[in-house]
């Protein structure tokens, strides 16, 4: 894989499923569980039901969303994005099956991608999903606990 370094840009949850994000300056990650007060933590998740890993916390680049208005001039805010922390500089896509460091304590695992879906695109814009395809974040298990700041290093494990 190749070297890289980026940071949190944003940390947002929301305690259900379609409430607004609130964006937070730092936030406790607890292991095997996710985002202290975040909808999936507490398991009022749109998707909480539905089997499988990858939903304690979530990731998109912030690079994706300026693509977007960029590109489609479709503007989202941060929390609009529905994921739970923004990155800059952080190869999302190539983490699928990776495990990388939030700050000094917190390890995650990639999962899978974040793909766009239409409850995203409810909630937001006609042409978000489209326009997200692909660049829409990844879905990781959280390793270890610990607190979590903007500005904190992302880093490969």
């Amino acid at each position: 894989m190749v070297e890289w370094a980026g940071e949190i840009a944003f940390i947002q949850i929301t305690p259900t499923a379609t409430e607004k994000l609130i964006s937070m300056r730092e936030i406790r990650a607890v292991a095997g569980e996710g985002l202290d007060g975040d909808r999936y933590f507490k398991k009022t998740g749109t998707y909480s039901k539905i089997p499988g890993g990858g939903r304690q916390i979530t990731f998109i680049e912030l690079e994706s969303v300026e693509a977007l208005k960029r590109d489609l001039k479709i503007e989202l805010e941060p929390t609009q994005t529905r994921r739970n922390i923004v990155t800059r500089n952080v190869p999302l896509n190539h983490l699928v099956g990776h495990q990388f460091r939030l700050g000094r304590e917190v390890m995650v695992q990639g999962v899978r991608l974040c793909e766009p879906c239409g409850h995203l695109e409810s909630l937001t814009f006609r042409g978000v999903r489209e326009g997200l395809l692909h660049r829409a974040g990844l879905r990781a298990d959280i390793l270890s606990s610990g607190t979590i700041r903007v500005g904190d290093p992302i880093t490969p494990a």
